[in-house]
């Protein structure tokens, strides 16, 4: 994932599970397919002696990226060209003149969300403080904008609708909006799941964060094989959480709390646009929910951003594990 989407393989960037990458020889045959592994690697077994490998005899090989629809090669490096040689007297009876260079993958960002009846309000995508473009918002309708590359601010405005999120490299669902959100100069705090356990799994224990937790567990991105959304889900650190077997969750205090924002993601490419839905209450009177479309190949940045809320539950259409990542609340 090339999260600043200058495609260059930096520190700032995340490993891929899960995406398909293809093989095929220089007269354009295909030859195998394989899917990255939790550290973003696709192998191809190669060796001059086995007839099992993918690769056996010298020549030009290409391998070639599929980049998943929405999404795009931040580099336009997706096929590469690589040469092998005979190498008598090595591992593999093969050598390459090279190796195929990280190729960065970034989704189309997106912004969505829904109208109250009765409200009208401007969306602004904003660039370096300057107004990129602006949508109207009519009462009671959804919608779902592109956000321009230069973007890293939304801005809302009217009906009592106002606010501002800081843009992520994922796409954002605003949920639906009401009066009452969270200010500009509320304290968050950030709950990443890294502070949970040192081992690969743990339940997270009520009290964690200052919040009561209920089915979550906390996990390293890479202790479940092949379990691409718990890959792709991690924005931060090594660990995230998930609803333990699919089953509904919840994070609770009996005193009220600002619920900003959650990275989502779907678990399994075999969940693949699963729908999450979240619900909110403070005390007993529910205040919001939204269902929100999952990929197991990048989070959606929820931002609620409520400002009062004492119980938040989270459960999917197909009782599928989702994942959370870098929650934000203001406690």
């Amino acid at each position: 994932m090339d999260v600043d989407g200058d495609g260059i393989y930096g520190q700032a960037d995340r490993p891929m599970a899960g995406v398909a990458v293809r093989l095929f020889d220089e007269q354009g045959r295909f030859l195998a397919l394989a899917r990255t592994n939790p550290a973003g690697f696709a192998n191809f077994p190669m060796s001059s002696k086995r007839r099992t490998a993918a690769i056996r005899a010298p020549g030009t090989y290409r391998f070639s990226v599929s980049v998943p629809p929405g999404w795009r090669a931040s580099g336009a490096n997706e096929n590469q060209l690589v040469r092998l040689a005979d190498a008598p007297g090595s591992l593999v009876g093969l050598a390459g003149e090279g190796l195929p260079g990280p190729v960065g993958l970034t989704p189309s960002r997106t912004v969505n969300g829904r109208m109250p009846v009765g409200a009208a309000a401007t969306l602004s995508v904003m660039g370096r403080g300057k107004v990129l473009e602006s949508r109207a918002l009519g009462p009671a309708a959804a919608f779902r904008f592109p956000v321009p590359a230069e973007a890293d601010q939304v801005a809302i405005a009217g009906g009592g609708l106002d606010r501002r999120l800081a843009l992520s490299a994922y796409p954002v669902d605003l949920g639906l909006l009401a009066p009452g959100v969270l200010g500009a100069d509320a304290a968050l705090i950030t709950i990443g799941f890294d502070d949970v356990t040192t081992r690969g799994l743990c339940k997270i224990p009520s009290g964690h964060a200052g919040v009561h937790w209920y089915n979550l567990n906390a996990m390293a991105r890479d202790h479940t094989k092949n379990s691409e959304g718990y890959v792709n889900g991690n924005v931060s650190g090594a660990y995230i959480a998930y609803t333990s077997s699919g089953h509904p969750a919840e994070f609770a205090r009996a005193a009220p709390f600002g619920f900003h924002s959650v990275m989502l993601t779907a678990a399994w490419l075999g969940s693949e646009g699963e729908t999450a839905l979240v619900e909110s209450w403070l005390g007993d009177e529910p205040i919001a929910r939204d269902e929100i479309t999952l990929s197991a190949l990048a989070p959606v940045h929820y931002a609620p951003m409520l400002k009062a809320v004492t119980r938040v539950r989270l459960s999917t259409k197909h009782h599928w594990q989702m994942v959370l990542d870098d929650l934000m609340l203001a406690l």
